[in-house]
């Protein structure tokens, strides 16, 4: 209903930042953190298990990206990178450094054909109002920018496995211990015979079947 989704944003729209508390702590290399999610957003209905394991170097994010309980490792393989690959079946994080809800945020996704997205989105709404202003600037050589990815699928036990590193200059953020990020997770789960239709999965549950809502976002501290 119209009534309660104006509810829900304006709930988390008049949340201080300061108020977040932290739900992870990211640790530095080669120890890890993750974030679980077993959840379709926004109704919470279950969802096949995702993971996301994180640490960090002085120079990069790594993100270990786990989906199981797959069973279509759909995707269109004439995508390439910054193709509308969220159409199909994704793993996604949206991230940002700072403490505050952003209005300016990256989005990074990966596909099951070891396929990217990787575009800084424009969301001054904080929450994708209609009408107002939503944009992407598109980082277009993400593998000359010092981006990698190796994705494996494991299609006997219906798991597929993405390792992805980022570069933290993208955020000023490089050497980034004691730093504080927002960040949120995501899975797209669709297949032939449901296409386009998707179960929309998340970390933190947005509220409103939509990726694209930042007060939701989780708050990462960096140690």
């Amino acid at each position: 209903m119209r009534f309660s989704t104006d509810l829900a944003i304006s709930a988390l729209l008049l949340a201080p930042a300061f108020a977040h508390k932290v739900d992870l702590y990211v640790p530095r290399c080669p120890a890890t953190t993750a974030a679980k999610f077993t959840t379709q957003i926004p109704s919470g209905s279950p969802c096949p298990s995702t993971e996301v394991d994180l640490c960090y170097t002085d120079t990069a994010l790594q993100l270990q990206f786990t989906a199981n309980g797959e069973t279509n490792f759909y995707y269109d393989p004439t995508q390439t990178t910054n193709g509308d690959i969220w159409e199909y079946e994704v793993m996604e994080a949206f991230i940002y450094k700072g403490r505050d809800d952003p209005q300016t945020y990256f989005e990074y996704e990966v596909n099951p054909n070891n396929v990217t997205y990787n575009a800084f989105v424009y969301n001054p709404s904080r929450v994708r109002t209609a009408g107002q202003p939503f944009d992407h600037a598109f980082i277009n050589d993400p593998f000359g920018d010092g981006f990698s990815v190796n994705t494996v699928l494991d299609k006997t036990n219906g798991v597929w496995k993405s390792q992805s590193s980022i570069p933290l200059a993208l955020f000023n953020g490089e050497k980034p211990k004691g730093t504080t990020w927002r960040m949120n997770f995501f899975r797209t789960i669709t297949s032939p015979s449901t296409y386009p239709n998707q179960q929309l999965c998340g970390w933190k549950n947005t509220g409103l079947a939509s990726f694209h809502i930042t007060p939701a976002f989780g708050t990462l501290q960096f140690i």
